[in-house]
């Protein structure tokens, strides 16, 4: 009874076009905030240009570019899944999750776990150790978490200068902390094809900008040779920082991913 009343005041020819508008917009921002900062926004870029293609040679009777185009859709999707497979494979985790697009820390959260994170940067670089340390942002690390050692642990700067201390069998590879927490240590990241990368940079430099050309996390390097501390953000290194510059770069990028 009470359904078929709204339904005389709002008419389903009416509402229902802006229902539709409204979830596919809903649907598309957020396919687009999981998409920042990967390699897959590109091909996303692409998808959508064949797709106005596509609908303005429908539209004008193109007969042979339209069945072209139709076979080529059907081609690259199947290239997708399987080109894109950890991408997929972590948004289908992620619905799942009771944060679908991520937490977000109070401010007084995000200060603590910076000054700790610089705290144990500065320490380990005096003490000639080498780290590599992610903050995730929007994108998930969830499938670079895999190939580590889980710890869930608390963060603090005594934790993590344990981590790296050398003899440690954690210390080799990254460590990721997502959520305000160390969630996984000796995490193998995707090491960076930049050959315009100076040889002066070791393997975690190559790491960390790696990382950066797949995720819009914020990432900390270490030198043990030069004892100097580094930050990598979206395919950019930001080298040689002194305590104070390397917390305020930290928190500006976190703060512009959570914008």
């Amino acid at each position: 009874m009470m359904i078929n009343t709204i339904l005389e005041i709002f008419p389903i020819t009416g509402w229902r076009p802006i229902v539709e508008i409204i979830v596919l917009w809903f649907v598309i921002y957020h396919v687009l905030l999981f998409l920042e900062g990967t390699r897959a926004i590109n091909v996303l870029r692409g998808v959508i240009i064949l797709l106005a293609a596509f609908f303005f040679f429908q539209m004008v009777g193109f007969g042979t570019l339209d069945w072209l185009l139709t076979k080529l859709f059907g081609i690259s999707i199947i290239a997708i899944l399987i080109i894109f497979h950890p991408e997929i494979r972590q948004g289908l985790a992620r619905l799942g999750q009771r944060h679908l697009f991520g937490t977000i820390l109070k401010e007084e959260e995000l200060e603590y776990i910076i000054q700790q994170v610089v705290k144990a940067a500065e320490n380990l670089a005096k003490d000639k150790h080498g780290a590599l340390i992610a903050i995730e942002n929007k994108v998930p690390l969830n499938t670079i978490m895999e190939n580590g050692v889980s710890i869930d642990g608390k963060v603090s700067s005594e934790l993590i200068q344990a981590i790296f201390t050398p003899n440690n069998p954690l210390h080799d590879g990254g460590l990721i902390i997502q959520n305000g927490r160390i969630m996984s240590a000796a995490c193998l990241f995707p090491l960076s094809e930049n050959f315009g990368l100076s040889r002066m940079f070791g393997t975690r430099h190559r790491a960390a900008l790696g990382l950066s050309e797949e995720s819009d996390a914020v990432i900390l390097v270490v030198s043990e040779e030069r004892q100097d501390m580094s930050l990598v953000y979206q395919s950019k290194l930001y080298k040689d920082l002194s305590r104070e510059e390397l917390a305020a770069k930290v928190k500006e990028f976190l703060n512009h991913g959570n914008g």
